[in-house]
């Protein structure tokens, strides 16, 4: 089984080479490594071609943001299952790709598979959140659930069915892929028990209280368009959960 990996970067020499050789690194060996820049004017570019060799498509240009950029990464996949790792993050050991592919051939009915996740400082690699999952479905995506989207693992098929990220709801647009593909067509999705990527804080949508209050917009739009019933409360629901990931 070929699985994908798309890294989105744009100006990210701070971590990318970390990024990089957590995937590199990695002791299942059938991936297939994409990158994808920005048009990066910082020293992206020079840590990129130091592990050329490991990577088999880059494409470096301007783009719409980062969920343009991670709809190209899909356009070039050609494996049969794609992740997204961002630049900032790193997947947690050396064998989370041999569990995933694991996983995903135990059960051939599988259309998806996501696990644990750690927000991290991005100076010490403090651990401020842990983000542990569960094995859920429809009725909890309707509660405001939803799987961390750095873990999720999906059979590239799908997105020709369900469609790639929305550019026009800016950063609710992985919620409202995960919405989309879990909540409106019941996506076979697994949890795998396992910490899977260790996330630095600091994302589009928790940089400030502006972000974070058109972080909130953005998800409810998601919700309205994919139909969740009572999307305020299941927002609020949503915001309330992540409570718990401090202790």
């Amino acid at each position: 089984m070929k699985i994908s990996i798309i890294t989105v970067v744009y100006n990210g020499e701070a971590y990318l080479k970390e990024c990089i050789e957590s995937i590199i690194n990695q002791s299942y060996q059938d991936i297939e490594y994409i990158v994808v820049d920005g048009a990066s004017t910082d020293g992206t570019l020079k840590i990129i071609e130091g592990y050329r060799y490991s990577i088999k498509h880059f494409v470096s240009e301007p783009d719409r943001g980062l969920y343009d950029a991670i709809n190209k990464g899909i356009q070039l996949a050609s494996g049969d299952v794609v992740g997204i790792l961002n630049a900032d993050d790193m997947l947690a050991d050396r064998n989370v790709i041999a569990q995933v592919a694991k996983a995903f051939a135990k059960q051939a009915e599988i259309e998806a598979i996501y696990g644990d996740l750690n927000y991290i400082r991005p100076l010490n690699n403090q651990i401020i959140r842990a983000w542990k999952s569960k094995q859920a479905g429809i009725r909890d995506i309707a509660k405001g659930w939803m799987p961390a989207h750095p873990t999720l693992y999906i059979k590239k098929d799908l997105f020709k069915q369900y469609g790639n990220y929305a550019l026009d709801i800016g950063t609710a647009a992985d919620y409202d892929l995960i919405l989309r593909y879990f909540f409106v067509h019941h996506l076979k999705a697994v949890y795998l028990p396992i910490l899977m990527v260790n996330m630095r804080m600091g994302g589009l949508s928790n940089k400030n209280i502006s972000s974070l209050i058109g972080a909130f917009e953005n998800d409810y739009k998601a919700l309205k368009k994919n139909r969740v019933p009572n999307p305020l409360k299941v927002l609020i629901m949503k915001k309330l959960s992540k409570i718990i990931q401090y202790w």
